[in-house]
């Protein structure tokens, strides 16, 4: 819950520029009456861990998107009054839809012992929306031990959302017991192999990735060869123009490699849609609201409906987090960070939210 969090294109990055001088990064922070100066990175690994801690957004109750020319903004779900007045104000809108993540029905463990009410919040907050989405993104980990009874769980309530469908790809905990087996006979059906397919809607082409197949406990997500030759061939016969929209599970940028938030080959996929214009990746997994821009690409991380996870580096290893109850529910805040080489930036949003 939170308020409006915007990323504008100007903020740009070179990678190779970034690579060529990798101790050479400075980092900066956003200064306004809420935020503090900081200068320098000095463990120049890019992680500001102070500012993630106040970024992270505990157990969030989704992302709506808009979609307006092409273009995607995004808000947290938190005042649907505030929501309300500005598209009564005439806010441009093509169509919206919402994501959510990382719902891990099953888990009861003192992080959080009741998470089908957490995600009942969730859906609240989406069928209180002044206009309903078209459809949800769930980006993974629908259950907790991918059992047929926390599957059934999950369905039951979704079907309470006031969304004409719900599009999924599937989490590790989901193919934890079987290989994803339940899995697709439920989620994914008229998927290609282990579960990913893309579709348009209104001129954009949205993209459902898996990279949960075959990866260690704490290893880095994995597309592999015939996923990505399956990508290649999906978007080859599509306008540069088209705007492109991708949204798998673990993160398709290098958060925290050390805790296997990242993706092996994700350098590949995003090669396949370097020629597109516009490219925003949608994300789980680590139960916190991040974002980048990297060239003609925008990233996303989304919140947890469950529990929260520590910031990168912040503890000796992710997991779930108990935080207070009355923490529970609630966004710290996101804040800004700019990490500057020269005169090409890197932009993570960072920006206290309340």
């Amino acid at each position: 819950m939170a308020w409006p969090v915007w990323m504008d294109g100007q903020h740009k990055n070179k990678s190779n520029h970034m690579k060529k001088y990798p101790t050479k990064i400075r980092e900066t922070r956003l200064l306004t009456a809420n935020a503090e100066h900081i200068a320098e990175d000095h463990a120049r690994d890019g992680v500001d861990r102070r500012g993630f801690l106040k970024c992270m957004a505990w157990a969030g109750t989704g992302m709506l998107w808009t979609v307006s020319g092409g273009v995607l903004s995004s808000k947290i779900l938190y005042s649907v009054s505030a929501l309300g007045a500005e598209s009564s104000a005439g806010a441009a809108r093509d169509f919206s839809f919402v994501q959510i993540s990382d719902s891990h029905i099953g888990f009861n463990k003192p992080a959080n012992t009741d998470v089908m009410s957490t995600l009942k919040q969730a859906i609240a907050k989406i069928n209180a929306l002044p206009s309903a989405p078209e459809f949800i993104l769930h980006t993974g980990d629908l259950s907790h031990l991918s059992e047929p009874g926390e599957f059934d769980a999950l369905e039951q309530l979704l079907k309470t959302a006031k969304a004409v469908q719900i599009f999924y790809v599937p989490g590790e905990h989901d193919v934890i017991s079987d290989g994803g087996k339940e899995y697709r006979m439920r989620f994914g059906k008229g998927t290609k192999g282990s579960g990913w397919f893309s579709f348009d809607q209104r001129g954009v082409h949205f993209i459902g990735l898996v990279n949960v197949m075959n990866i260690a406990e704490g290893g880095l997500g994995i597309l592999g060869e015939e996923q990505l030759a399956w990508l290649k061939d999906d978007v080859s016969g599509l306008s540069a123009s088209t705007p492109i929209v991708v949204f798998a599970h673990v993160p398709l940028w290098s958060i925290y490699p050390q805790w296997g938030w990242g993706t092996a080959d994700a350098e590949r996929a995003l090669g396949l849609l370097k020629r597109f214009g516009s490219v925003t990746v949608l994300n789980g997994h680590i139960h916190q609201t991040l974002k980048k821009v990297e060239g003609n690409v925008t990233f996303h991380t989304a919140t947890s409906t469950a529990f929260p996870q520590p910031a990168p580096g912040s503890a000796p290893k992710p997991g779930p987090m108990k935080v207070a109850p009355e923490i529970l529910p609630t966004v710290l805040g996101i804040t800004e960070v700019n990490y500057v080489e020269n005169s090409h930036s890197l932009a993570v949003v960072d920006a206290k939210l309340g």
